[in-house]
């Protein structure tokens, strides 16, 4: 276990009030037990737990004790905090989960903690899963930013990168006549070599000593179990994975699949693979474990408004047979029949051009902070529709599989973002972290119709010379893994000095002229918005898109004639970009538009931020600001003009503009 630097820190004590230390940002510095983090890591978790007619499932949401950790990060280990009820060993707090903790109390050491924080529960584990030998896991849709699992007292698994899943197998270590004890260490230190980095400054106050956590992306760095956990079983052999890829040929669908299992056993274990249409009638089946199916007549997956019936879904089902003809483990899931593929101008999908209308995101909610919430998202997947996107990016992290789950059901297309952002000190430790994340992200989210490209990082520090080396590894890793989409880079640097671009398939660039250049004044938008995606094209000959702009806006101030902060600055920010998309849609090479951002959202305290970001078009809350009615406006026109089906109505009625009619006696 790391012990804090507290010896330097005491002599400074007696020589000042107070001073500020900086801790060393190294991945020694995380608070967590060293021990465990070599022997004990988790990959993340491929397959979405489902209840199947050989696993059962659980969840073990609710309502979990919780402490923060003192000072001290060794004080929990050495008082045995894992080893029993966190409530027999002091005073707890009740902590829902999922949620982030930061928002859930009223006492700011609360929602500014750094460093340690435990949790437990109970749970109960069926006895018939013990008696039909069943094999007991536990995974976790992700706890940010690293986690150490205890059962019953015992360390069972450790995890980094805050936005991803991990899971272990508790078989050998859970009671099936009594109740369990499930302990987690939450870690939210960011450090120099963490997805995403921070820098921590230890701060001596007299008799005191805490840590501060600082960072420069621009987004609160919520902590917790942020996602569902949980408790499953499967048979002693058992599906591992299944690897779905799709084409097209005329009207025919193909199926290249792989479907990996493990588990002792004696004999050959046969599959049976199975396609349903959404009727739930089999339209393909075979007695392979991997190879290709053919689907005549498929109906194909499509993006909202590009077809009557956007993303259409079949179930994949994967059955393992004995000889004998029994079912040894199933699994199914949905699959979209499509493909994405792309030149220098333009990305296609089903061999149609695409251009994505959308947004830049955030998991991000009142008291829930990043914690999963399906109210939350299915009425953002509301709003997505109702304001005619097509699209948005994960930013800047990899969201909760349910939403793409949504996303697949909605035809939503998804530009998935790993946990990068702001990436800076290009050293082999950050790298190699950096290439897990996508490693999980890309196993995780690999078989969503909706996922159509793979952002790798969100405006880093590309300008730096070491910045080309290390992205070139990046993009060579997630090409190792995955042939099948785009891979891009949300990028910052101007495109004289940007280095990572020329390692990209598509170009993606935030910049936000007339807020943090050129504030207030409008007059410069078209032609610096123009000239920089022209000049980006130019240089690397591939796709260009726009993803991020915008300004920050607080709903219900208003200003004749528009004044920055104000809906009428937003809407005419808005309109000015507008005018230069339309002049870019006309290059061949332009090929969409992200507004930053759908939502406020949470942020450090800064004098530059009211409560947070503003920059959405809807509050926080989710009501809209004069730009959503604007921005729906434009979203459903350019669908029109692309050639969409079933357009809602835009607008209230206003006249049918008709010229009024006057007869005389």
């Amino acid at each position: 276990m790391i012990k804090p630097r507290f010896a330097f820190a005491l002599l400074l004590i007696c020589i000042v009030s107070v001073t500020i230390a900086v801790v060393p940002l190294s991945s020694s510095s995380n608070e967590i037990n060293q021990l465990y983090k070599r022997k004990l890591p988790s990959n993340g978790g491929a397959l979405y737990p489902r209840a199947t007619e050989t696993r059962d499932l659980r969840t073990l949401d609710g309502i979990w004790s919780f402490r923060p950790s003192p000072a001290d990060p060794e004080f929990g280990y050495r008082n045995g905090w894992y080893a029993q009820d966190l409530e027999k060993t002091g005073s707890v707090i009740h902590m829902p989960v999922p949620s982030s903790y930061n928002d859930v109390g009223e006492d700011a050491s609360l929602r500014d903690h750094v460093g340690l924080v435990w949790y437990d529960r109970r749970f109960h584990v069926p006895p018939w899963w013990q008696t039909a030998k069943q094999r007991v896991w536990l995974r976790f849709s992700s706890v940010h930013y690293a986690a150490e699992v205890f059962v019953n007292g015992k360390s069972v698994t450790y995890h980094e990168i805050g936005h991803l899943p991990f899971e272990v197998e508790i078989t050998d270590v859970v009671n099936y006549n009594t109740s369990n004890l499930l302990t987690v260490a939450v870690d939210n230190t960011l450090l120099s070599d963490t997805v995403p980095q921070g820098y921590v400054k230890q701060i001596i106050d007299f008799d005191k000593v805490r840590q501060e956590q600082t960072y420069t992306f621009d987004f609160f760095n919520y902590a917790g179990i942020h996602r569902t956990v949980f408790l499953y079983s499967t048979p002693q052999v058992y599906i591992d994975d299944v690897i779905v890829n799709t084409d097209i040929q005329g009207f025919t669908g193909f199926v290249v699949y792989n479907v990996t299992h493990k588990g002792p056993t004696t004999e050959d274990v046969l599959c049976l693979i199975q396609v349903f249409d959404k009727s739930d009638t089999q339209v393909v089946a075979s007695n392979e474990c991997a190879g290709l199916l053919e689907i005549a007549n498929a109906r194909f997956w499509w993006p909202y408004l590009m077809n009557p019936e956007p993303g259409y879904l079949y179930t994949f089902r994967a059955s393992l047979i004995s000889r004998r003809g029994d079912i040894i483990d199933t699994y199914s899931q949905k699959i979209g029949i499509r493909t994405v593929t792309w030149t220098n101008t333009t990305i296609y999908l089903n061999s149609k051009p695409l251009y994505l209308k959308g947004f830049g995101m955030h998991e991000d909610s009142d008291l829930r902070g990043k914690g999963w919430d399906p109210v939350l998202w299915v009425k953002n997947f509301n709003l997505i529709k109702w304001i005619g996107a097509n699209a948005f990016r994960t930013s800047h992290y990899p969201y909760a599989e349910e939403i793409y789950q949504l996303a697949d059901e909605y035809g939503i297309m998804i530009i998935d973002e790993c946990p990068s952002g702001d990436t800076d000190i290009f050293t082999q430790s950050l790298l190699n972290k950096h290439k897990q994340s996508l490693t999980e992200l890309i196993r995780r989210d690999k078989n969503h119709p909706s996922v159509i490209m793979w952002s790798i990082s969100n405006e880093p520090r590309s300008a730096k010379q070491q910045a080309d080396a290390y992205f070139a590894e990046v993009v060579k890793h997630v090409k190792s893994m995955d042939l099948s989409r785009p891979v891009t880079i949300a990028i910052s640097q101007y495109y004289n000095t940007d280095r990572a671009g020329q390692h990209l398939d598509v170009i993606c660039f935030n910049r936000y002229n007339g807020w943090y250049q050129n504030t207030g004044d409008l007059n410069y938008i078209v032609s610096k918005v123009v000239e920089e995606a022209t000049e980006f094209h130019r240089r690397h000959n591939k796709p260009v898109i726009m993803t991020e702009y915008g300004a920050d806006t607080v709903a219900g101030l208003h200003f004749i004639p528009e004044y920055v902060w104000s809906e009428e600055y937003q809407v005419a920010l808005m309109s000015e970009h507008f005018k230069a998309f339309d002049k870019l849609r006309q290059t061949g090479f332009f090929a969409g538009e992200f507004i930053w951002n759908f939502a406020d959202f949470k942020t450090a305290q800064t004098i530059t931020r009211v409560g947070g970001n503003r920059k959405g078009i809807f509050t926080r809350s989710r009501q809209p600001k004069a730009s959503a009615h604007h921005l729906r406006t434009r979203y459903l026109s350019l669908a029109v003009a692309d050639g969409a089906v079933n357009i809602p109505d835009p607008t209230y009625y206003i006249s049918d503009n008709k010229p009024i009619l006057h007869e005389d006696l």
